[in-house]
């Protein structure tokens, strides 16, 4: 007998990169979610505003139980919005995921609701209510509401960042998975992901489903020719980062160059001493505090450094900005110098934060270099300053028109997301192949792209590119 078909409804992440939310139908009275992510871009609303793509537009009376794959924010940004509209269940997550998650609501409830500090106090002494850690490997039994039925999740290590996760659901007879942002191989401090046993139905992100990344070699010896390029031209490298996992996986790279280079006979003739490494986000700041506590979780490489004395995320070069004013006198301060300087500052997609200020001051400077090493998300300002940045383009911030005369680059092998080598490995790195896989969070032409080599390499499978 054929077990009766498994309905998903999508709710974010379908039309593009962001705003993650898949809805797991088990019967007509429940369901689960999988992550809550909060839309960006091109893909908020037409005139620019987040406020109607942050409206949660399905019941959530079914809803048992939420799923966090890990905790950027177009995974979980709409999490406050789903329990102003009701939502009563747990909210299920790995242990790392579980120290980072309160951190990264308490910003974006600061951000989009409130600053008032008994109301966030309030907001965050809720969530820590309904977080539930569950360790890696290991089936957590969710109880469905009027039904004798139960569904089954897993979670296991995915490698985009520290605590992020695919979900095994068994239900059913059947195993569905949802991958979540899967890592590229060798990210630093993460172990590569590992392929389950089996899927019958997989719904998969694309977001690099065209094209492969460079490897780790080969964007390492990137990163340090535009460092040394920073010392031909006493210029600053601006680095939009995410403050969770793009920092801090810089970090250790940066570290790692340091350290090799300090070694080599040019050392003192590079003046790699004087290179000096800003942090320039309270919240990055915060995330990699936590990083350091989650030691366990890091990978063999990482902690071999640590057992030879080495600090990949806490050394000599590593200056941290928190204050505001400090803030503002570090800009000024590199406006009016020529030191060579990286500053690693938020937001990754330079949509708003600490990067916006850097930008406006320094864009127009040709000895800036600005260095994107992340998707840069359609209508974002990130993704514009690509476009148009050759031939004295100019890009709109706050209101200012400023022409970018700053040097652009953008390392696609930084990318904490699989290539669509990566993808097609984790498929076919299953012991029995899902029947049904479905292409989510990806533009359309990766999802295209990635749906023929599927159908390729599997052609007894049926590939989907699900519109809601």
């Amino acid at each position: 007998m054929q077990p009766n078909p498994i309905k998903i409804s999508h709710h974010g992440a379908v039309t593009g990169v962001t705003g993650s939310c898949h809805e797991l139908h088990l019967n007509t009275e429940n369901s689960i979610l999988i992550d809550c992510g909060l839309f960006q871009g091109a893909e908020t609303s037409p005139n620019g505003s987040n406020f109607e793509h942050l409206k949660i537009d399905f019941p959530v009376e079914q809803v048992q139980a939420l799923v966090v794959t890990h905790c950027h924010i177009d995974h979980v940004g709409r999490i406050p919005y789903l329990l102003a509209a009701g939502f009563k269940g747990k909210i299920y997550c790995s242990e790392p995921t579980a120290l980072l998650l309160p951190l990264v609501l308490e910003d974006a409830i600061k951000i989009g609701f409130t600053k008032d500090k008994d109301l966030v106090e309030k907001f965050l002494t809720l969530i820590q209510t309904r977080i539930v850690p569950l360790p890696y490997k290991q089936w957590q039994v969710i109880r469905l509401v009027n039904s004798s039925q139960v569904v089954r999740i897993k979670l296991q290590s995915a490698g985009h960042i520290l605590g992020s996760a695919y979900v095994e659901c068994d239900f059913n007879k059947q195993r569905i998975i949802f991958s979540g942002d899967l890592g590229a191989s060798y990210t630093p401090l993460l172990p590569s992901p590992k392929s389950p046993y089996k899927a019958d139905i997989l719904v998969i992100e694309s977001t690099y489903g065209d094209k492969n990344h460079e490897n780790r070699k080969a964007r390492r010896k990137q990163l340090k020719a535009v460092i040394e390029k920073c010392f031909t031209n006493s210029g600053v490298i601006l680095i939009p980062a995410f403050s969770i996992g793009r920092t801090q996986e810089l970090l250790y790279e940066l570290e790692d160059i340091i350290y090799h280079f300090k070694q080599s006979p040019v050392a003192k003739e590079k003046n790699w001493d004087d290179l000096e490494i800003i942090v320039d986000s309270p919240l990055a700041n915060q995330f990699t505090e936590v990083y350091k506590k989650l030691r366990p979780y890091w990978d063999k490489e990482a902690n071999k450094k640590i057992k030879a004395g080495r600090h990949p995320l806490a050394f000599e070069q590593l200056t941290t900005i928190n204050g505001h004013q400090d803030h503002v006198n570090a800009i000024d301060y590199l406006k009016r110098t020529a030191r060579p300087c990286i500053v690693l500052a938020a937001s990754g997609m330079c949509t708003g934060g600490r990067i916006v200020n850097y930008l406006k001051a320094l864009i127009e400077d040709w000895r800036t270099d600005i260095l994107f090493v992340g998707y840069q998300a359609i209508g974002t300002t990130g993704q514009q300053i690509q476009k148009y940045a050759n031939n004295n383009g100019y890009i709109e911030l706050e209101g200012q028109r400023l022409t970018i005369n700053a040097g652009v680059y953008s390392l696609s092998g930084y990318s904490a997301h699989a290539d669509q080598a990566g993808l097609l490995r984790f498929i076919k790195g299953m012991r029995k192949q899902p029947k049904d896989i479905r292409l989510v969070h990806g533009d359309q032409s990766a999802k295209l792209l990635l749906q023929a080599e599927i159908k390729r390499l599997f052609p007894e499978s049926t590939v989907s590119i699900p519109y809601q």
